[in-house]
């Protein structure tokens, strides 16, 4: 299959890219700065010149592909326009999916699992209800699965918030090792049982190529490995190899101690099935988990890190 992927050369898109070539397909891969175009050329990947916000070479790139990847899910960050990035999101997955629509060519897009059922199990056919976290963004997800109604095989990975792995440069892991590094304590909040599911890169990734070979249309796919790592082990995990002290923190505390994005999700508790998705797919996880992957030293600059500048 030639596959169009936009994102390839972030954090999720070159694992995608990665694994889609390990299984035998053809990668075209979106690229927008010389930079990029050499990234893709050195791992043997057909470079599509454009850019996320030129719709015209969405369009393109769909139109020459069998199936299409939508991989370019940014980080979080303060620095980030929640509504611009979601409206222009929103724009690149409906110029794709206009050029799809009627050719039953499989058309994956990402999503993530954060905020969306926060102190409740979320499952694949949990009814989909906005929240603070998840309003901005969610018309991305509702837009994709709609096109299963347009001749369209749409599908949408939902990612657990940790997506962890060597690589990992501007993920929730790094940002918490780093505020640990700048404070000296690792932290969470109260008894830290709220809960964060995690997949290792690499398994989200084979996740994607499931779902653009076999998921059917208007399908909701969880990359969940672990439903709910508890936030305490995370930072303890963090603290053994910083080797400074796992400390509890009240709300208020924390609020002051977590800068930035990071003080409106350390408390969140956030568990994830992915039990239907591994029925209707065979996904079956097989990279560490997170914990482990934590204690393996690569977020400590201890292993050589794979490429994949961000999500």
């Amino acid at each position: 299959m030639r596959v169009f992927v936009a994102g390839a050369t972030g954090y999720i898109g070159s694992a995608v890219v990665r694994e889609l070539r390990g299984a035998g397909h053809q990668v075209v891969g979106l690229a927008r700065s010389d930079p990029a175009a050499e990234a893709l050329t050195r791992a043997g990947v057909a470079v599509h010149q454009g850019d996320l916000m030129d719709t015209d070479s969405l369009r393109a790139g769909a139109a020459a592909a069998d199936g299409v990847v939508y991989a370019a899910n940014q980080h979080i960050s303060e620095t980030t326009d929640p509504a611009a990035r979601a409206k222009a999101e929103l724009n690149a997955v409906e110029a794709i999916g206009s050029q799809l629509a009627g050719t039953d060519r499989p058309f994956v897009v990402t999503s993530g699992i954060l905020g969306r059922t926060p102190g409740q199990l979320l499952t694949e056919e949990t009814p989909v209800v906005p929240t603070a976290l998840t309003a901005s963004r969610l018309q991305v997800e509702l837009s994709a699965i709609a096109l299963a109604g347009q001749g369209v095989r749409s599908s949408s990975v939902r990612l657990a918030p940790t997506v962890h792995g060597p690589g990992d440069a501007r993920g929730f892991i790094t940002a918490l090792i780093d505020r640990a590094r700048t404070t000296g304590v690792s932290a969470f909040v109260a008894d830290g049982a709220n809960r964060w599911p995690s997949v290792h890169r690499r398994d989200a990734a084979s996740l994607y190529r499931l779902a653009l070979e076999s998921a059917p249309a208007g399908t909701r796919l969880h990359a969940v490995a672990e439903e709910g790592v508890p936030f305490r082990e995370v930072a303890r995990a963090i603290g053994r190899r910083l080797r400074v002290p796992a400390v509890s923190l009240t709300p208020d505390e924390a609020g002051r101690h977590f800068a930035g994005f990071l003080a409106a999700f350390v408390a969140l508790d956030n568990p994830a099935s992915s039990a239907l998705t591994r029925r209707r797919t065979g996904w079956n996880p097989t990279h560490p988990a997170l914990i482990p992957d934590i204690e393996e030293g690569h977020y400590f600059g201890e292993l050589s890190q794979e490429s994949g500048a961000g999500r």
